[in-house]
C-alpha cells in the first residue's frame, strides 16, 4: 500500500522538475564526501612509490623469465619438428 503511494506519488510531479533538486542534492553529497578526503604525507607517497617500482622490476624479471623459457621451447620444438 505504501509502495503504491510512493510510486503515485513520484508520477504525478513531472521528470523534468525533480531534475534540478536532484542535481543540488548530487551537489551537497560531492561536498559532503570532499570533506572525507585525506592527502597523503610525504612519507607515506614515497612508501607507496617504492613498493610500486619494486613490484613493476619484480613482474618484468618473472615475465622475461617465463618469455625465455617458452621462447627456448618453441625454439626447441621446431627445431625438432622441422629435421
Amino acid at each position: 500500500m505504501a509502495k503504491a503511494i510512493a510510486v503515485t506519488d513520484t508520477q504525478t510531479t513531472p521528470q523534468w522538475r525533480q531534475q534540478p533538486e536532484r542535481f543540488w542534492t548530487f551537489l551537497k553529497e560531492v561536498r559532503s564526501e570532499l570533506h572525507k578526503v585525506v592527502t597523503p604525507s610525504r612519507k607515506e607517497v614515497q612508501a607507496t612509490t617504492t613498493v610500486v617500482i619494486i613490484t613493476v622490476f619484480l613482474f618484468a624479471g618473472y615475465f622475461w623469465l617465463v618469455d625465455a623459457v617458452f621462447n627456448r621451447m618453441m625454439q626447441t620444438l621446431l627445431a625438432w619438428l622441422t629435421h
